[in-house]
């Protein structure tokens, strides 16, 4: 006679299934945000979903994350009061909106990373999915390699599913880095695909022609071999590590090398590689309308609300800073400032702890200096990965936070059975 068969329960099996479509409908979100053209975007309109179903079933804001939640709480505030300062709204009502919506994308993700940091994972490799599949079309967009295909660029530079190669080249160095750390410190078998993946990054962030993305990209892969270098005690992984960049750069090298052989490349090239544009530095230039700006916030303290620099000077702010003084007055610049250097203090602060999270954490980290930096010189308000970073480093200091709490709770119990046991010890007979 046969022996029964045991079967799961159901509240087993339905548990099973949620923990696996979790994952993958977090994954699939973030892909989404490699696939921008216009406002609302489709991760935007899969985002409102998705964070409305996860606050039905118990979305939480730790005292870890709330912080984040009230500095951009703060910020929108001034841009509201900016308003104020408007004689007619436009289409300020939808970029308010927009701007509360990624903040609250911030605040999601950093909340759902706190409560369980295997999402991260599938976080990163959403992103890279969405890298690579973008950054495929913004390479055959350049070369024009189907009829169309030229709707993936802008001005003759890789754009992508971006409307903008300025969005695109950034977007791809998060993925980029992370794989660059992988094949420093992974199993050798990941190895070609890694490889595989950085080079098909690397040339699409150089077709971008995007300066800000090339100097994101460099800064953030020598800070991450840096970092790793440095770090480490095993001269074995030492010399990994520095062959294993010494190997990227070069084909990395190889690569841009043989693309400059092309003549219209080579021509862009030449051409985007200068440091200083005429329309950075004309009179009524970019450098120039920094100067104008922060004279013009100085007397205008509530703003001179959102959008309207644009109207007055012909050109957005293009800076992060500028941005915040213009559009939500002296109350959101304060809070943005103080959520800049929260953000990246509290990232260096556990930065080198060994931690499972620690490798994600150290990428997002890195590059979100890196985009901090290129603020000073680019908007970067709407760009949906910058606030996916500002969520994964405080989604990371929310589990440290944790990991902490659980720490001391444990100490107590661990004197207490030391103690226990040391009365326990038959008395010494010395």
């Amino acid at each position: 006679m046969s022996a029964p068969v045991q079967t799961l329960p159901r509240s087993a099996i339905d548990a099973k299934i949620v923990s696996l479509a979790i994952p993958v409908a977090i994954g699939f979100g973030v892909a989404l945000a490699g696939f921008v053209q216009s406002e609302p975007a489709p991760f935007d309109l899969y985002m409102v979903g998705l964070i409305g179903v996860w606050a039905l079933l118990g979305l939480t804001i730790s005292r870890t994350i709330a912080p984040l939640l009230s500095l951009w709480v703060l910020y929108l505030v001034g841009g509201m009061i900016s308003m104020t300062q408007m004689a007619d709204f436009g289409g300020t009502p939808l970029y308010l909106a927009v701007t509360a919506f990624l903040a609250l994308t911030a605040v999601f993700f950093a909340a759902i990373i706190e409560k369980r940091h295997e999402l991260l994972r599938p976080v990163l490799i959403g992103w890279t999915v969405a890298a690579c599949l973008t950054g495929m079309l913004g390479i055959m967009g350049y070369f024009h390699a189907f009829p169309g295909a030229e709707r993936f660029t802008l001005y003759d530079r890789a754009a992508g599913a971006f409307k903008d190669p300025n969005v695109f080249g950034p977007f791809l160095v998060t993925p980029a880095v992370w794989l660059l750390h992988g094949l420093v410190t992974g199993r050798p078998l990941r190895m070609p695909l890694q490889v595989m993946g950085v080079l098909l990054l690397s040339f699409a962030i150089f077709l971008s022609f995007s300066r800000g993305a090339w100097g994101l990209y460099a800064v953030s892969a020598i800070g991450l071999c840096t970092v790793l270098f440095v770090r480490t005690f095993s001269n074995r992984l030492r010399l990994r590590i520095l062959a294993m960049a010494l190997l990227g750069i070069g084909l990395i090298v190889l690569a841009i090398a043989i693309a400059l052989q092309i003549p219209s490349v080579a021509a862009l090239f030449e051409v985007r590689a200068q440091l200083v544009q005429d329309y950075d530095g004309a009179r009524m230039g970019r450098f120039a309308r920094f100067g104008m700006g922060f004279a013009l916030a100085a007397e205008r303290p509530l703003g001179i609300g959102p959008l309207v620099f644009g109207t007055i000077f012909g050109e957005d702010t293009h800076n992060i800073w500028l941005k915040a003084l213009m559009d939500y007055g002296w109350t959101g610049f304060a809070a943005y400032v103080t959520l800049i250097v929260w953000t990246v203090a509290g990232g260096f602060r556990i930065l080198f702890r060994e931690r499972p999270w620690q490798p994600y954490l150290l990428c997002a980290w890195l590059v979100f200096v890196g985009h901090i930096m290129l603020g000073t010189v680019i908007d970067m308000d709407h760009w949906r990965h910058f606030y996916l970073l500002m969520g994964i480093i405080w989604g990371c200091m929310g589990l440290e936070a944790r990991h902490q709490r659980k720490a001391s709770r444990a100490a107590p119990d661990l004197l207490r059975a030391r103690r226990n046991y040391a009365l326990a010890l038959p008395p010494s007979t010395n």
